[in-house]
């Protein structure tokens, strides 16, 4: 019985899990344990809930150790003094000062001198939950992360009091760092400090633009009053400006006033929703407009307007923003050239400011912009922004708000020459292709359809069939209208990006076959920069205002300008083939007292409001336009009758100062001649004139010599027979056999080249025809056309055959765009004020 006993006892299950009798053994006692089942394959990756839930228990732990260390060891700093900040030194090219710019524009107020419907527009525009949310908005913090991560743009998730530590306590610099130390400061002031006293330090912290820190300043700048006076509407326009000070200031670019509106109108529904304005008075308030601004005395001249145009440039290429160039301590070297800056601005007083008047109303529309931009380098030598920075706060070099008319041209031409283009008939596009020339003839789509547009020429003159070299040289709408359907639209905006302009150009865009015919409305910086890429063979380097930028001590890291090909070199090649002719025998003869091989185009916009003239040589390439614009309303006006001419034409006053101007800025400089490559851009054709006769016989450029001075590989290829023939009928040459202008008068005061002899040579198919358009109702307006031809025989052009009912006098200039029936939108503004950079810009 005991060892009955002790077996019943080893073998009694215990607790539950004992048997259902006592002394019965339990069913799992015979069977083997189960073995534990090890995860194979992808499951081994996966982790197990305890894994999970371990690491989530340790990260927040993690966390709300970080952040409790964080707040006790960051304490909030000493503020940055507006006294300690420095001057900013601004160079010339070989070192010389251009400007000092130092003191910061700031006055502080107290939050009682502000009136409560400004503090609460400011409110309404930045952070509406200011009195009643945390310091820090974790929330749109994130939203505004994840909203940049999907690619849709750097947005601002900070509250007032997050802006406030960075304007006051930190600097702009994008780091993490600096970022986490906001988040501490802010949480830490918004325990210490009052709202009010918050709001008060980001009020008079703040940028609004126009170089005012501050509500007190912003108020003087923009409406010349104190900010105790200002009333909601003023309120509501400066705390938009908040969102983007230089962008929404609507008198220094009129082409953003719709979008300054916009921010306008969201600021004042906000406080409507918020109930801090009714909605009866909220729609009774107009928008109110700024007044100009003038910057002061420090920047008086030329000077205000090449500090400018670098200061956009800093911030256009993410180096210095504005409020980092507050902070002072900057040195910068710029590009400009002292002694080619002097001669652009002798170049507009001797031929463009002696000839106005006071007493003559249209005078005082006149402005002048030119930029001059180094061919192979991008570097900028010269820029005329203006009369005086101090009485004209707008930048005439970097405005984007007129035309740039029949110098887009050869923009056009070039894209058809890079593209392969043909006409409707299966003709490759070239300088002997033939179009019809007729005025108001319908532009036919590349379908075969007409389009509906008839673009009238210059004075709705017909030319019949005519070579694309003389359209060029006439600058024939009808001709360059069809050549932009032939390539087509996007293929233009296409090779127009490629060579410089940029893509945010206004009327750009949005222009269909009109954009032929130049209704975007470019800079004479961004210009410039194109044709500089067609001098520079198709390489496109990036444009600059900057040698060098120091802070400090310390040098500041450029972006590298790397050259890029925007088109061939045969098409290039061609294009200023081509545009030689317009300097020698067309309508940019003015521009031959540069007295060096050169190539150019002249443009005048719709009913005379802008004459431009873009050309280069083998060294620079520069371009000049005058603009009619009111001072008083800011609006675009006619140049008829300005200067005592009928009309201003580009193959005047802008062809002109672009000859003196270049002529000084190359004196000294051995004259080179254009090293055209000999290629087949378009298809083989005979070279200009009987084979011999010229020297050479070069399938694929037959381009005369006396137009370029060289054969391939830049030896003279017949110059001299192009002098004793210009000397043979009566016209002098100037140096580097660039035909010199006789006096002679014309509606501007320009003066044409002599014609080239009969049976003269003609330029050959390297030559380039460029295509452009009228802008809308561009009015033709100006003097009759001459009625006879010159003294002398007409010059013959064996190109092919023309149709043409003889020469045009060259200062007629016959690019201007007029009439179309139906002319797509020209993109241009008309609103008040002006276009600043560039906005380069």
């Amino acid at each position: 019985m005991g060892q009955q006993r002790t077996v019943s006892d080893d073998s009694e299950p215990r607790g539950r899990a004992a048997g259902r009798w006592p002394g019965w053994p339990s069913r799992d006692a015979a069977r083997p344990p189960r073995p534990r089942r090890r995860r194979t394959g992808w499951r081994r990756l996966i982790p197990t809930w305890r894994m999970v839930l371990g690491a989530a228990l340790t990260g927040l732990v993690l966390l709300f150790t970080g952040l409790i260390a964080g707040y006790l060891l960051v304490d909030i700093p000493e503020p940055k003094s507006a006294a300690a900040a420095q001057g900013n030194v601004y160079l010339y090219a070989d070192g010389t000062q251009l400007a000092r710019v130092g003191e910061v524009n700031r006055e502080s107020v107290p939050l009682s001198e502000v009136p409560l419907t400004v503090r609460r527009a400011v409110l309404a525009a930045e952070d509406r939950d200011f009195y009643h949310a945390p310091a820090v908005d974790v929330t749109a913090m994130a939203r505004a992360g994840w909203n940049m991560l999907r690619g849709g743009g750097r947005q601002s998730g900070s509250t007032i009091t997050q802006q406030y530590v960075k304007n006051y306590y930190l600097d702009q610099r994008q780091t993490v760092t600096r970022k986490v130390k906001e988040l501490f400061i802010a949480i830490k002031l918004d325990r210490e400090e009052s709202k009010d006293d918050i709001l008060e330090g980001y009020l008079n912290t703040s940028y609004f633009g126009r170089n005012a820190y501050g509500i007190q300043s912003a108020a003087q700048a923009y409406y010349g009053k104190d900010a105790a006076d200002l009333n909601t509407a003023e309120g509501a326009y400066l705390a938009a400006l908040l969102n983007a000070p230089n962008s929404y200031d609507v008198r220094a670019n009129p082409q953003n006033t719709e979008r300054a509106v916009a921010r306008w109108d969201y600021v004042l529904d906000g406080m409507v929703s918020e109930d801090w304005l009714g909605e009866r008075r909220r729609a009774g308030l107009d928008f109110p407009e700024p007044r100009e601004w003038s910057p002061g005395e420090g920047l008086g001249g030329e000077r205000g307007y090449l500090v400018e145009a670098v200061n956009i440039h800093l911030a256009q290429h993410g180096i210095a923003d504005r409020e980092r160039l507050a902070e002072g301590g900057f040195r910068i070297t710029t590009t400009i050239e002292p002694e080619r800056q002097r001669a652009m601005t002798d170049a507009v007083n001797e031929q463009l400011e002696s000839a106005l008047s006071e007493d003559r109303e249209q005078d005082a529309w006149v402005r002048a912009g030119a930029t001059s931009v180094e061919v192979g380098t991008g570097r900028v030598v010269a820029m005329y922004g203006g009369r005086d920075y101090t009485r004209q706060y707008v930048n005439n070099a970097t405005r984007r708000d007129y035309q740039a008319a029949s110098t887009f041209k050869p923009i056009v031409y070039a894209a058809a020459l890079e593209h392969r283009s043909e006409t409707r008939d299966g003709e490759r596009i070239g300088p002997r292709t033939t179009y019809d020339g007729d005025s108001g003839r319908e532009v036919t789509g590349r379908d075969g359809r007409g389009t509906g547009w008839s673009p009238e020429n210059e004075r709705d003159q017909d030319y019949g069939e005519i070579t694309v070299t003389e359209g060029m040289d006439k600058s024939v709408n009808a001709v360059f209208a069809q050549m932009g359907a032939d390539v087509g639209t996007d293929l233009v905006r296409e090779t127009a990006v490629a060579l410089g302009i940029p893509e945010t150009t206004p009327g750009l865009d949005t222009a269909q076959g009109s954009i032929s015919l130049g209704t975007a409305t470019p800079s004479t910086l961004d210009m410039a920069g194109a044709y500089a890429t067609l001098a520079a063979h198709g390489e496109r380097r990036p444009v600059t205002l900057l040698d060098e930028v120091r802070q400090n001590g310390e040098r500041l890291r450029l972006p590298e300008g790397r050259p890029e090909r925007a088109v061939s070199r045969e098409a290039a090649d061609a294009t200023t083939a081509v545009l030689r002719g317009v300097v020698e025998d067309g309508t940019g003869t003015a521009a031959g007292s540069a007295g060096r091989p050169a190539a150019g185009k002249t443009g005048t916009a719709e009913q005379d409001r802008a004459a431009w003239f873009a050309g280069y040589t083998p060294e620079l390439s520069t371009v000049v336009a005058v603009f009619g614009q009111d001072p008083d309303t800011g609006e675009q006006r006619e140049l008829y009758g300005a200067a005592g001419q009928e009309r201003i034409s580009g193959g005047g006053f802008p062809a002109r100062i672009w000859g003196q101007y270049t002529a000084e800025a190359l004196r000294g400089e051995p004259v080179r001649s254009f090293d055209l490559r000999a290629g087949e851009p378009v298809p083989e054709v005979e070279s200009g004139g009987p084979p011999g006769e010229d020297g050479t016989d070069v399938p694929g450029q037959g381009e005369r010599p006396d137009e370029d001075g060289e054969e391939d590989g830049g030896s003279d290829g017949g110059e001299g027979e192009e002098r004793r023939e210009a000397e043979e009928s009566g016209g002098p040459r100037a140096p580097g056999g660039t035909p010199s202008a006789p006096e002679e008068t014309a509606p501007d005061g320009a003066t044409p080249a002599p014609p080239t002899a009969p049976g003269g040579p003609a330029r050959g198919s390297a030559e380039p025809a460029a295509s452009a358009g009228p802008p809308p109702d561009d009015g033709g307006g100006g003097p009759p056309p001459v009625a006879a031809g010159p003294t002398e025989p007409p010059p013959t052009r064996s190109a092919g055959p023309t149709g043409s009912t003889g020469p045009t006098s060259p200062e007629t200039d016959t690019e201007t765009d007029t009439d179309a029936a139906t002319t797509p939108a020209s993109g241009a503004s008309s609103g008040p004020g002006a276009t600043e950079g560039a906005q380069a810009a």
